[in-house]
């Protein structure tokens, strides 16, 4: 009978860890996509110039209710960590009006790159992206390692990018 439950509980453990681990698990360990975007503000961004960091690509729309409530707490993000290595490109869907984009940006005063896709390349590229905000966690090796479609849990999310920073080597302070 002590075996019996002994082997049940061990079976319990195994199982709800592997679904634990399966939940938790990065959808598809794919390399991020090897593209250039433009800038409001005239730059042109590789992103093979961004590997050895972290960066958080998010998708991002100005009619987006999410998006600009998150927009503040990626701001306190990137410059938390911009000097650690991390960093972040919004990149406005290809609906947006440009001038409504250089605009909102302006106004929410956001310090990293903000793109505008506005021939829908960047979306295709990163599978075709329909829905915002969707953001895309790549690691410093240039691999997608989380991709979250709707609201972030912000402090999850720091969390793991401190975490990328450390395994880099990346001086946290």
């Amino acid at each position: 009978m002590k075996t019996k439950v002994i082997s049940i509980a061990a079976i319990t453990i195994i199982a709800v860890s592997t679904m634990l681990w399966l939940w938790l698990k990065p959808v598809n360990l794919v390399n991020a996509p090897d593209i250039t975007v433009n800038t409001i503000d005239g730059q042109t961004l590789n992103f093979k110039s961004f590997a050895g960091k972290t960066l958080l690509v998010s998708f991002w729309a100005t009619t987006c209710s999410i998006c600009l409530q998150e927009m503040p707490h990626l701001v306190d993000l990137y410059n938390e960590l911009n000097n650690a290595g991390f960093e972040i490109i919004g990149i406005a869907m290809y609906y947006d009006p440009p001038n409504r984009v250089v605009e909102l940006s302006e106004q929410k005063n956001i310090p990293y790159p903000i793109a505008l896709d506005i021939d829908g390349h960047a979306a295709r590229a990163f599978g075709n992206v329909q829905t915002t905000p969707t953001n895309f966690l790549i690691s410093p090796e240039g691999i997608i390692i989380q991709q979250q479609e709707g609201e972030m849990n912000i402090d999850k999310l720091r969390t793991t990018i401190k975490q990328l920073l450390r395994t880099d080597g990346s001086n946290l302070s």
